[in-house]
């Protein structure tokens, strides 16, 4: 397996100051990147849920291998942490080939990408991550050299310039991106295998527990596992991390055994409650309850209420929030949803009343 040396950032990559550092973030830290070298399954019999995606990717890896012919470009799109690099190595491994790794943000030239491009060899898996963020030239390079295994080598500027045809040994791209709609359409249909990584199921996250737990060397009883995993927010890279966190804990504080006491107690001094929300997730939460009587109010005025940056709220702490029902994103702003109040155990106002108080002052 080949690491490209000019890896650069990505939008996986932790925001800093106390959004970057969460526990709950989907983002991997360099911790992260270490354990889930060890913990990543090798095959897609390892590979725990995505069951559709495994059923379609096995047939395509199965018929390119009975061709003897590599296996079709393949575009994984999906939420970070859950598995699109995993399978990206798996890919290589299927099909016993070498995997090279890069990023859009690191390719920032025709000539970077033509690079990399030429020092394939046949069949080798070229893992492009965040590949919405490639610069135009370099896209409009790739989607020659992904369909007739050519590209173009400039040489020269100006009038004098001339081009030089490199013919390319075939081989597998998978581009894996967070931003499905930000690929424009002729790189989108140059992909054979198109698949959408969906989020996990508390069942298949205590399966994923359970599994690292016994590559950690952990205890865990069922239990355990299953507490960790509901407050996972469906994605395997939260799971780990916060297992690792309650191994801490079990081996301080207890004898080592995980039970769903343990687990909730570790998970309670870390501030992720019972549906994963940490510290901002609740500040952003009891801004808009109690100080805005659940909304709607703007987005910026929301952000200096919680003390964090407009983008730090949207992009960090909304998606979630809005996922799991809790929040409501409407022309007029942000809206609390009756879910919010539960969850804080606090009383939504009247009805009719306005949600951030001023509703008499224009006689409403």
């Amino acid at each position: 397996m080949n690491w490209d040396d000019t890896t650069g950032t990505s939008d996986d990559e932790p925001l800093a100051g106390p959004a970057g550092e969460r526990l709950v973030g989907s983002v991997a830290d360099r911790e992260d990147q270490a354990v889930e070298a060890a913990l990543r399954p090798k095959d897609l019999g390892e590979f725990i849920g995505q069951e559709k995606v495994r059923e379609q990717l096995d047939l395509v890896l199965r018929a390119a291998r009975a061709r003897g012919a590599t296996a079709d470009h393949v575009l994984l799109s999906g939420a970070p942490g859950l598995g699109k690099t995993t399978l990206s190595m798996i890919i290589a491994a299927e099909m016993e080939a070498p995997i090279r790794i890069t990023s859009g943000p690191a390719i920032q030239h025709a000539g970077d990408l033509a690079a990399i491009l030429s020092s394939l060899q046949e069949g080798e898996v070229l893992f492009l991550d965040e590949i919405h963020r490639m610069s135009r030239p370099a896209e409009e390079m790739l989607y020659m050299a992904m369909e007739d295994f050519r590209v173009d080598v400039i040489v020269g500027k100006g009038p004098g310039a001339t081009a030089i045809p490199l013919e390319l040994p075939p081989f597998t791209l998978v581009g894996a991106t967070t931003r499905a709609g930000l690929l424009p359409p002729p790189l989108r249909d140059r992909f054979g295998f198109t698949a959408h990584m969906e989020f996990y199921e508390p069942a298949e996250l205590e399966r994923v527990v359970h599994r690292s737990a016994r590559l950690l060397d952990v205890e865990i009883d069922p239990d355990g596992a299953a507490e960790i995993a509901g407050r996972s927010r469906g994605t395997p890279r939260i799971a780990n991390r916060l297992l690792r966190r309650v191994r801490d804990y079990a081996q301080v504080k207890a004898d080592g055994l995980i039970t769903q006491d343990i687990a909730a107690a570790a998970l309670a001094v870390y501030e992720v409650d019972v549906r994963g929300l940490d510290r901002l997730d609740r500040a952003v939460l009891q801004a808009l309850l109690k100080l805005f009587g659940g909304g709607p109010v703007g987005l910026s005025t929301l952000a200096v209420a919680v003390g964090e940056e407009r983008e730090t709220v949207e992009e960090v702490a909304e998606p979630f929030l809005v996922r799991e029902g809790l929040l409501a994103r409407t022309p007029r702003g942000r809206v609390a949803t009756p879910a919010a109040w539960a969850h804080l155990g606090l009383a939504p106002p009247r009805s009719g009343a306005a949600g951030n108080g001023q509703g008499d002052l224009f006689g409403a």
